[in-house]
């Protein structure tokens, strides 16, 4: 066979089984060997193997193209929502989600979330606005009449009692003026500490003294207006906090229960704390109430149902939304309920059992 390299098939004592008719039968086995040279099947594999790495790398290639092509395909649409995101500005809030987005299962989340973080924004954002402007009005009523009386005072010769009296007037504005400050600074601190801006070290202290505290505070205001406060109690309550703080709160709740509430009439306060639950302090006066449409503003800075009547008290409209701001801060909750003719409840929740 030469030089060739020759494959081999061999089959040793293979049996015959088949005997000729007549004759006794003796086992015979034979010997099969079968070769073939090497060098067209070493061909064969090497052109198979070019053949499969050729078609592997076409389908490799293919494969990739595709899945660039897919890739480059399903991010489009997350592609055009960023560009939409793009175009948002405080004079344009709207996200016009594309319709690839919206149809997109996965993508929901993201859309839904964007959509409710600019609305929330969006609301901030007015608040600030809102804030800003009444804070300009609220400042500019007590600056423009300091600034008339002190021109009436000019503008002639006068008395000595005419210019006491009118810098009596100009004090009383310069006071109003000042309490208007103030109290936007205590509801800027309110919001940052809420927010986590600010942090202090508290004393655990007693709930109920602050509430009762608070009832002296305003019973003058009480005795001028023939109203009796009644305060129902079940022992102390012990919460970390500071008493200025909760003492402001409960002292704005009452003035409203009181100025608001028929002249004779009753206010009722109740610290009420059940196992380990939160604590409740209710405020309950029997005035004329507020009205369906008002009562989900209360809170609100700067906003007056009605606005004579809270000019005539000395009010800002920034009472209550101290207030809800410091029971916030505290991690409660603050909720009014009121029917008109019927009276005001107002009741604040805070968490004795999680922060003491």
């Amino acid at each position: 066979m030469g030089s060739h390299s020759l494959p081999g098939l061999a089959g040793l004592q293979v049996p015959v089984l088949d005997r000729e008719e007549g004759k006794s039968f003796r086992p015979q086995s034979l010997t099969i060997v079968y070769a073939s040279p090497l060098n067209q099947l070493d061909e064969q594999v090497k052109q198979a193997g070019i053949s499969i790495a050729l078609s592997s790398l076409l389908l490799l290639a293919a494969t990739v193209l595709l899945a660039l092509w897919g890739v480059r395909r399903g991010l489009l649409p997350l592609q055009e929502l960023a560009a939409q995101a793009g175009l948002v500005s405080t004079h344009n809030w709207e996200l016009h989600l594309p319709d690839d987005a919206q149809q997109i299962k996965e993508l929901r989340p993201l859309t839904q979330s964007m959509t409710t973080m600019l609305a929330r924004l969006q609301h901030s954002f007015d608040q600030q606005r809102e804030f800003l402007g009444n804070a300009a009005h609220e400042l500019k009523t007590p600056v423009a009449v300091l600034k008339s009386t002190l021109q009436s005072l000019l503008q002639r010769p006068r008395a000595s009692e005419e210019y006491r009296a009118g810098l009596e007037h100009s004090l009383e504005d310069l006071e109003r003026l000042e309490q208007l400050l103030q109290w936007m600074l205590r509801l800027a601190r309110a919001e940052q500490w809420a927010h986590g801006a600010l942090r202090r070290d508290l004393q655990v202290i007693d709930i109920t003294a602050t509430c009762e505290e608070a009832v002296e505070r305003v019973r003058h205001l009480a005795e001028s207006r023939k109203t009796t406060v009644h305060l129902s109690k079940n022992g102390p309550v012990p919460f970390r906090a500071d008493p200025e703080d909760l003492q402001l709160v409960w002292i704005n709740l009452l003035e409203n229960a009181v100025r608001y509430g028929p002249e004779g009439g009753s206010v009722e306060v109740a610290v009420i704390r059940e196992n380990s639950g939160p604590a409740r302090i209710v405020f309950e006066d029997h005035g004329t109430g507020i009205a369906p449409a008002d009562l989900p503003h209360v809170f609100e800075r700067f906003y007056r149902g009605d606005p004579s009547r809270t000019r005539t008290t000395g009010g800002f409209g920034l009472g209550l939304a101290i207030a809800k701001a410091l029971v916030e801060a505290y991690g409660g909750t603050i909720t009014a309920d009121s029917a008109p003719g019927k009276g005001t409840r107002m009741t604040v929740e805070l968490p004795v059992g999680q922060n003491s």
